[in-house]
Formats: C-alpha cells, structure tokens, sequence
C-alpha cells in the first residue's frame, strides 16, 4: 500500500541487546502505555509499523537492535498542545524559570489517554515560548506522576532547559520526598543501589532487574531513605533521589518490602502490616478515604540558578491529604502504645 501523505513518528524504539524473538504486537503492549494488542495488530495491518525502515505485520518477530517506528497520517495527540486555563501555584519565577507546587491527581504532560486538562496545557496559557525539552514537551525539565504532590522547576527558554536539564542529568540538583510507608523498617536509613526497568508482565509496572536476568535490561537507579517517624505498621520516610526514574521511590519501597501507602499500582492500597481487627481495619480504610493517592510528596527541591549561578533551594508543606493521614496515624500508634 503506498503512503503518499507525509507521516508523523509516534513512536520510536530500540530493541535491546538480549531481547529473545517476540512476536512484535506482544513487544509493543510492553511499552506503549494503554494499548490494546487489537489496536496494535490494526496499525501492523494498515502499514503503519515499521521495523528499519520496512512495514511489517504483526507476527514480524523483534530482534535485538531492531529499529521499531510507528507512523501515522496525523500529527501525535500531545504535539497538538492546547493552551488552557488551569490554575497554578507559583512558588518563585524570575525571567529564566518558574517553580510550581503540583498538586495531586493532576497529569504532568499530555499522553495517550490525556490530551487536556495537564500541566503543560497550563505552562501554555501562562507563559509564551516555552523551550521544547528532548521529548518534545514544553519546559519540563523533569516530571512527577499524577498522584504525586510537590515541586517542579519549568524552563522559560533555551538556556536554562539545557543548564537546568544537565544538572538533572548529572544528579546535582537536590530532591527529597516524604513517603508513608508499609510496615517498621528494620534502618533508620539506608541506601537502595540497582537497576530498574519495565515489568514484562505489567506494562503499567516498572521493577527492579536482578542482575543474574539477562533478558531484561534497566537503569541504574539511586534512592537514599531515612526513617523520619515510626506509626507501628507504617513509617514516614525522607528519600533522596541521586538518580530520576521512573516510579523511582515506589519500585525501591516495595523492593525491600514496604510499598507506599495506598500505591494502588504498586500493592500498597492492601492491608499489608497490621492487626485482624475489624476496628483496626475499618481505621485503615479510612485513612485510604483520607489520602486516596500513593503517600508521596516532592517536599524539598534544590538546583544552581542557570543565569545567576546562585543556589537556589525551596521547600513545600505536605499537602492537607498527607499530613492528615499522619496525624490519624500518630493517634493510632499513640493510643495503642497506652
């Protein structure tokens, strides 16, 4: 079938080194978040997956180094970024940056499944000419998941999305979260040193890749926790990030076995420390009503200005969901001690 419209890239991948042969439809459900194997098989039928440079079907086997493409006849959803008027919480802004309080539940960048109503649909309303980062989304320097509150610095233009994105890369730049955690950890603090990669069997998941698994590889990825407040069966934790991946802090939590509170993608909105009383439980329960999220705040965020040089660091309160999930387990742990 011959194409005569120009074509837009959607996606693009490279097959790793130690990829076993996979029929490429299953290979994509992998890694493309929200599509459905029929969706895919429709795009092999309709030539629009291509692997170097040849349209195959959807039984074509990957191969390592294989140079998988997916185009269409129409530009991807998130390039067709719409300015909209959603509310901001600026915390500082000068002429080179802006630092933004993101609140829970809303998406950082449009994506399949969420075209509008993100942050970056707002960054577009707010500021003109925002620089373009290496994935093509304006002024984000870095990201946070939905459910994730807290800190995030935007480039205003080229120079700073470059200085501020290499301090990023170069892990100089600070970042500390609080998470509430499952269980009592065994240290006050500790440092959780691996390599973290998709989940074959859940594509929503990331995981961390034992180093014997030759058929899956990862980035190596760093977090440094500290015990800040023990509650019996859950612990307020600080980490500090020296790398960003991502799910980062809830794939190194649920790895030494205590997931973050109420992580529904990762196990922690189950009853996992605890007593088998029905008080105890329906108390559980209410505080996943009272912070109905994962546990987990971008609190403290640090970095060199790109213009001044100057040292800039800002810090956020925890958000009322997560500091009144605290407090009801304070008194939890309080009262049981009594």
């Amino acid at each position: 079938m011959e194409k005569n419209n120009p074509l837009f890239e959607h996606y693009s991948f490279f097959v790793d080194d130690g990829q076993s042969p996979l029929r490429i439809d299953k290979y994509l459900m992998n890694f493309i978040e929200n599509a459905t194997r029929s969706k895919i098989q429709e795009a092999a039928k309709n030539e629009s997956i291509y692997v170097n440079g040849i349209a195959v079907k959807s039984n074509y086997k990957v191969k390592p180094n294989d140079l998988i493409k997916i185009l269409f006849e129409h530009p991807p959803h998130e390039n067709l970024l719409v300015p909209e008027k959603i509310s901001l919480d600026i915390v500082y802004e000068d002429d080179d940056l802006v630092v933004i309080n993101k609140p829970a539940g809303l998406v950082v960048h449009p994506g399949h499944g969420n075209y509008s109503g993100t942050l970056v649909n707002g960054l577009l309303y707010h500021f003109k000419n925002l620089p373009i980062n290496s994935s093509k989304r304006p002024g984000l320097v870095h990201r946070l998941d939905k459910d994730t509150s807290g800190l995030l610095v935007v480039a205003k233009n080229d120079n700073s999305m470059v200085k501020l994105s290499s301090q990023f890369a170069k892990k100089t730049s600070k970042r500390e979260y609080l998470a509430l955690v499952w269980g009592d950890l065994k240290k006050d603090f500790d440092t959780i040193d691996n390599f973290i990669g998709r989940n074959p069997k859940n594509r929503l998941q990331n995981m961390v890749i034992s180093n014997d698994n030759n058929e899956l590889t990862g980035k190596r990825a760093i977090t440094n926790y500290e015990v800040i407040s023990r509650f019996n069966y859950v612990s307020l934790v600080k980490c500090i990030l020296d790398t960003g991946r991502t799910h980062q802090i809830r794939v190194h939590m649920k790895s030494i076995g205590h997931p973050l509170f109420n992580d529904e993608r990762y196990g922690g909105n189950k009853i996992l420390k605890g007593t088998t009383f029905t008080k105890y439980k329906q108390f559980v329960e209410n505080c996943f009503k009272v912070i109905p999220r994962q546990a987990l705040h971008a609190k403290t965020l640090g970095f060199v200005h790109p213009t001044t040089k100057k040292y800039l660091e800002f810090d956020s309160d925890l958000p009322n969901d997560f500091s009144s999930c605290i407090e009801k387990w304070k008194k939890y742990s309080l009262n049981s001690m009594n």
